[in-house]
């Protein structure tokens, strides 16, 4: 086996594709001229949209607590980074954290527009993707992550406890549910009143 620490500890099966998934439902409600069945369409499905959201969202968490982790081990060689001596583009590298930043201006708008309720989305989830968008900036999208030491944390990240994110890590992936990280969205920023 080889000596190192995991580029993903577990995550690619359980990441679902979330722009992809949110475009193929909008098609679908606006594919219907009249609003009261666009309407209906969009209470069919902005549960599901939902679902696929925070599970994006806890992705990035646990990928934030994953990054937390390694730094707390030694030196030690990432196994199977999968962006290794890849070209870098900025814009591609953040563009699906760029779409979950835009549809959470958006998303409210359409519960409001289509199902009359209000919805707004908690400030920790804004900051998350905030934060996520300046770790895969702030690394340059892994391209030359060769050691754990390579890797460096968006400036709000809280590592106390850093030490024990493996084992949670692991609990959750044990469960295929990547939105039950979000059990640690108000924990993983430092909160900005202690700023």
């Amino acid at each position: 086996m080889a000596e190192g620490l995991e580029f993903d500890p577990g995550f690619a099966p359980y990441v679902m594709p979330f722009q992809g998934t949110v475009n193929y439902l909008y098609a679908d409600i606006n594919r219907f001229k009249n609003f009261s069945q666009k309407k209906m369409k969009f209470k069919q499905y902005y549960k599901k949209i939902l679902t696929v959201f925070y599970n994006n969202v806890g992705f990035y968490i646990g990928c934030l607590m994953w990054a937390a982790y390694i730094k707390t081990q030694p030196e030690q060689g990432i196994l199977d980074n999968h962006c290794l001596n890849r070209k870098y583009n900025e814009e591609e590298n953040t563009s699906e954290t760029d779409y979950l930043i835009k549809f959470v201006q958006l998303f409210p708008k359409d519960m409001q527009y289509f199902a009359g309720e209000t919805f707004k989305f908690d400030e920790n989830i804004i900051r998350i993707l905030d934060a996520y968008k300046e770790f895969l900036i702030i690394n340059k999208g892994f391209v030359s992550s060769i050691y754990n030491t390579d890797i460096e944390l968006p400036m709000y990240m809280n590592t106390d406890g850093a030490i024990t994110f493996k084992e949670k890590i692991d609990e959750i992936i044990k469960t295929g549910d990547l939105s039950k990280f979000m059990e640690y969205k108000d924990g993983i920023l430092v909160q900005e009143d202690n700023i």
